[in-house]
């Protein structure tokens, strides 16, 4: 052992023998190491697991919240096109929105959520960012009912932005069709035209965009050509909606409940049309 202590011949020996022992140690401490390693593969997986699970729930609720985000700004959208419009009118307006569409193919109405509880009155006009949509036929204390331009039983007043040219359009009874029945064939009318309120009738203030003349059929064996428009309003998109007080409203809340077709008085339709009241009602 001095020997050994002073000269180092058996640390070859050791050396050696370690080389071989070392197997051994490793066959002894495997089952400790495959465990730990187990143990920690595991709870590495159950946490990668809830991380992706966790993830998942907050890449869905992010979603959820960029598709609300989307409708408010669509929303936003509309609503400053709103907003431009009235200060465009210059006149008491009201935003309201629509709740139902009724259903009935034959009859364009819509429910909205004002009523008489804000000083909704029959007869009012209703409008959208682009032109005039209709007019309130039933006034509840918080819903009201409005009638579209384009129902059939909806005349409107109307002239020709660019001459002045007044006639009637007609609801057809099509969400994006409007007809002009008393157009003489020579008068000056063309595909492009606008249409705006003429104020006659005392239901729209004058100069309301209604229309755009989208084609114009002159028939020599007819006394009137056939003229149809598409509606400016998004009848059939709008959500949101411009209720509309004119300057003088005294007259109006006291109108009639009527029928829109019936409450444009004869002497207007004279007027509007240049013929006869008779002939505009359809008699001979």
């Amino acid at each position: 052992m001095m020997m050994d202590h002073r000269q180092s011949h058996i640390d070859n020996l050791r050396a050696g023998l370690s080389v071989l022992v070392y197997p051994l140690q490793l066959a002894v401490d495997m089952p400790r190491a495959v465990s730990e390693w187990f143990r920690e593969s595991l709870a590495t997986r159950r946490q990668l697991q809830e991380e992706n699970a966790s993830l998942n729930t907050q890449l869905l609720m992010l979603k959820a919240q960029g598709q609300k985000l989307q409708a408010l700004e669509m929303e936003n959208i509309r609503l400053r096109e709103l907003l431009d419009s009235s200060f465009k009118i210059g006149e008491r307006v009201l935003v309201a929105e629509l709740m139902s569409v009724d259903l009935d193919p034959y009859k364009h109405q819509v429910l909205i959520n004002k009523g008489e509880l804000d000083k909704i009155y029959p007869g009012q006009p209703i409008l959208d960012a682009d032109g005039v949509m209709g007019q309130i036929v039933h006034v509840g204390p918080y819903t009201s009912t409005a009638v579209l331009i384009t129902d059939t039983s909806h005349a409107l007043p109307i002239q020709v932005n660019r001459n002045g040219i007044r006639t009637i359009a007609l609801g057809s009874g099509t969400i994006n069709r409007l007809e002009l029945p008393y157009i003489p064939n020579n008068a000056d009318i063309q595909p492009g035209d606008l249409l705006v309120t003429s104020g006659l009738g005392g239901r729209f203030p004058p100069g309301y965009p209604v229309a755009v003349v989208q084609g114009v059929q002159h028939d020599p064996g007819r006394s009137f050509a056939a003229v149809i428009a598409t509606p400016s309003a998004k009848l059939n998109r709008s959500r949101e909606i411009l209720l509309v007080w004119p300057d003088d409203t005294s007259t109006l809340e006291t109108g009639s409940t009527a029928p829109a077709e019936e409450q444009l008085p004869l002497e207007d339709i004279q007027e509007v049309t240049g013929q006869p009241a008779a002939m505009t009602e359809g008699n001979p």
